[in-house]
C-alpha cells in the first residue's frame, strides 16, 4: 500500500516514541525527511539521525530522540500543510510559534530550513510542520 504523507507518518512515528520514552525511532528514508531532521537536529530537538542501508534501494532512518531531565524535549510537532491542502506563507506573514518558542519548517526555493532561517534568508515558502 502506497503512503499519502511520507512527512506526516515521520512526525506521527517521532510523536509516538517520544511518548513512549523510546531512544530511538526509525522511518524509511526520503530527501525531505534528511532535509526536516537536519533542521531538528540543528536546532536541539533531537540528538541525531543515521541513515543505513536496509537492501539495495531501501534505506532507513535511524532518529536518536533527545530528552531533558525525563520529559522529551519535543512537546509538539505537527503538520501543517498536508498533500490535499498546501499553506504557503511569504516572509512577511512566517507564523511565529509560541512566541519566537517554536520552530515552523519551510520548504524553499534555497532549501528546507526553520523559520527564523527563512527571515534572514529572506525567503519564502511552503509551511512543513511547525515544533515547540
Amino acid at each position: 500500500m502506497s503512503m499519502t504523507d511520507p512527512l506526516g507518518d515521520m512526525l506521527t512515528r517521532i510523536r509516538n516514541a517520544q511518548r513512549a520514552k523510546k531512544s530511538e525511532v526509525v522511518s524509511p528514508a526520503s530527501r525531505l525527511r534528511e532535509n526536516v531532521l537536519e533542521v531538528l537536529k540543528k536546532e536541539g530537538y533531537i540528538l541525531g539521525y543515521e541513515k543505513t542501508n536496509v537492501r539495495p534501494g531501501i534505506d532507513e532512518l535511524h532518529i536518536k530522540l533527545k530528552y531533558f531531565e525525563g520529559a522529551s524535549v519535543i512537546t509538539e510537532i505537527f503538520r501543517v500543510s498536508t498533500p490535499g491542502r498546501r499553506i504557503y506563507s511569504s516572509v512577511k506573514d512566517l507564523p511565529r510559534v509560541y512566541n519566537g518558542l517554536g520552530i515552523s519548517i519551510i520548504s524553499t526555493p534555497q532549501g528546507v530550513m526553520s523559520d527564523n532561517d527563512a527571515r534572514k534568508a529572506n525567503v519564502g515558502g511552503e509551511i512543513l510542520c511547525q515544533v515547540f
